[in-house]
């Protein structure tokens, strides 16, 4: 009977783990960090300096002479090498010749002039870029003075006058309270407040649904190649449709 009062598969058991519920105390739910070492220490008390220890050190030997370790070359001598003389094989070297000019290079016909004497030969040049000798104005270099207007130089001038346009400020246009006039207010479309008009709008054409797709034309068939299908193509010749050579046929009736 008491297995019956249990509900589902559920039995009482023991805990698998720690349960909050059966300590009085936090328990093992807070961690107090170590007042000691260097890591993780508690930042509530001071930390002391911390020092680390270093192995001994390895111990020298009283003669630090390299010793027999090295093996120098019994030919090297005190001046150098003791070796005979030694040739390697090298690559021709590259000189640099100089580039003369050949017997094609030279214009014998045109020394004429250099060698024999000719008369005086003048050629016409363009003008050179120098400064030229005669720097003096010429007559358009000179403006004369006005004689009208009021920038006449040593003439009495009469008082002259200028047309300005019409200023805005001060002016019978001058809209001096700044309020908008009737044109300011904006005309409040009548379908707003009352039925609105029906509206109609302008549509393309509406084709009907159909196949759309590409037929094929008179053009497009080949009546000539029924060979496809058929022996050969139709022949028609003009002529009697029997020879007249060929006996006819009699068929003897007796009555």
């Amino acid at each position: 009977m008491a297995e019956e009062t249990w509900v589902g598969t559920w039995r009482p058991h023991r805990p698998r783990g720690p349960i909050m519920a059966l300590y009085s105390s936090p328990g093992p739910k807070y961690l107090i960090p170590p007042t000691t070492g260097f890591v993780k220490h508690t930042p509530t008390k001071l930390r002391a300096p911390a020092y680390s220890f270093r192995g001994a050190p390895m111990l020298l030997a009283e003669n630090c002479s390299p010793g027999p370790r090295y093996s120098v070359n019994p030919k090297i001598l005190r001046t150098g090498k003791d070796l005979g003389p030694t040739y390697s094989i090298l690559g021709r070297y590259h000189t640099k010749t100089m580039l003369t000019p050949g017997p094609g290079d030279y214009f014998p016909e045109k020394s004429t002039k250099h060698v024999f004497g000719s008369a005086p030969s003048h050629s016409i040049s363009a003008r050179t870029k120098t400064f030229r000798v005669d720097s003096s104005p010429g007559p358009a270099a000179y403006v004369l003075p006005v004689v009208m207007g009021p920038h006449a130089v040593g003439k009495a001038s009469q008082p002259s006058f200028s047309i300005k346009g019409r200023s805005k400020l001060g002016s019978f246009s001058d809209d001096l309270h700044k309020t908008p006039g009737p044109a300011a207010y904006r005309q409040t479309d009548v379908q707003v407040t009352k039925f609105k008009a029906p509206q109609y709008t302008m549509a393309a054409r509406v084709e009907p649904p159909g196949d759309k797709t590409l037929k094929p034309g008179p053009g497009a068939h080949s009546p000539e190649k029924v060979t496809m299908t058929k022996p050969c193509a139709p022949i028609v010749t003009f002529g009697i449709k029997h020879s007249d050579y060929m006996t006819p046929l009699v068929v003897d009736v007796e009555e």
